[in-house]
């Protein structure tokens, strides 16, 4: 079998396991079975593997290549979930015309995952000193429960996670925080001005500052040299009671997407000065992530990535958030590298067959240069 027919076989294998996140569709499988089948697989080709399970049908997957000692470790990351299922090219029978793998997860990322598997098999054999470490993980589409567990559980001295980047090298990405403004009003009949406080208008002059909030956010300064600005958005609005009535509460949600150095104690300190009076309450975080160009990481993945594709990739930052971001917050440089196709989360998916094979050859170059 030839190794592109090898990554065809396995990415086809992946696919067709519906692993659907139930955290964001109710009735998802999760990544239970996947899980097995990753373990299995790994565990027939020598490498020693743990299944650890999260919660019901949630697993993570931790596959090691034991080093003989005194060589750096590498950490692989990929994700098992997917989103929801999509049409016939967004589902779970896979679709092989010429180069092109479809359906659910082809790209985002169970190419990636096949990538990082192929290149741990094909390690067993390089007798490497340090250890090449393979993390399948639960729930990267919802809440990165998974890759959660492995920074806090995982030692390394850096990572690869293999997001879909069109073979483009990501040192850096952008983070997010979800946050709540609340306003208060006072409920009354709708007859009665005298007594009623409208707490959806009270609204009204916040959402206009948050607006020119985010303008200047873009406005009169270089941005990020990868990742150009932040930015805001509000993204839901709730309040009332009936249409008769003053309404006594209303709820803003909003995203702010931040760049590396923004801290949630600053984005929360610019959203409360808006604010004024409202409440305002953080309900999720993520950090966004940089890796110094000259970190090892990123040195040893561009020299090999140079050499197996005929020129040097890109070093981009991408405008979205991944798992990286736990591994660098919890010491471990961390790029993000992989295959391109299109896509993500669409009705049609679909990954590049050729780019999981040179992923593969490059994560594995890499590991055997890093970990020597």
């Amino acid at each position: 079998m030839s190794e592109t027919s090898e990554a065809a076989e396995l990415v086809s294998q992946l696919v067709a396991i519906e692993s659907v996140n139930p955290t964001l569709v109710a009735g998802g499988s999760g990544e239970a079975e996947i899980g097995r089948f990753v373990a299995s697989w790994l565990e027939g080709r020598g490498i020693e593997v743990e299944l650890e399970e999260l919660a019901p049908s949630r697993v993570n997957v931790v596959g090691r290549v034991r080093g003989s000692g005194g060589g750096r470790s590498l950490l692989l990351n990929a994700h098992l979930d997917t989103v929801a299922l999509g049409g016939p090219d967004g589902g779970v029978t896979p679709r092989v015309d010429g180069d092109r793998l479809y359906g659910r997860g082809s790209y985002d990322m169970k190419s990636g995952l096949a990538a990082i598997m192929l290149a741990a098999a094909r390690a067993v054999d390089l007798r490497l000193a340090g250890d090449l470490i393979v993390t399948a993980v639960a729930d990267e589409e919802a809440l990165s429960i998974g890759s959660e567990r492995i920074a806090a559980t995982v030692r390394a001295d850096a990572a690869i996670v293999t997001e879909p980047t069109d073979m483009r090298l990501a040192i850096a990405h952008r983070g997010f925080l979800w946050l709540e403004i609340e306003t208060h009003g006072v409920a009354a009949h709708g007859s009665r001005y005298d007594l009623g406080v409208d707490a959806i208008a009270r609204m009204g002059p916040i959402l206009v500052a948050l607006e020119k909030f985010d303008q200047r956010l873009r406005a009169g300064v270089p941005g990020h040299p990868l990742l150009d600005y932040a930015s805001l958005h509000a993204s839901l609005i709730e309040g009332g009671q009936e249409l008769s009535t003053y309404p006594e509460r209303c709820v803003l949600q909003i995203e702010r997407r931040t760049l590396p150095g923004e801290t949630a104690e600053l984005v929360e300190a610019q959203i409360r000065e808006i604010a004024h009076e409202a409440s305002v309450t953080t309900r999720f975080v993520r950090e966004p992530m940089e890796t110094p160009v000259d970190s090892p990481i990123v040195d040893r993945l561009l020299l090999n990535a140079t050499a197996l594709l005929g020129g040097p990739p890109e070093i981009v930052g991408v405008p979205y958030w991944t798992d990286a971001a736990l591994f660098a917050a919890a010491g471990i440089p961390s790029v993000v590298f992989g295959p391109g196709g299109e896509g993500a989360h669409a009705e049609v998916e679909w990954v590049d067959l050729a780019d999981v094979e040179r992923t593969a050859a490059i994560v594995l170059a890499t590991a055997a240069d890093f970990c020597s």
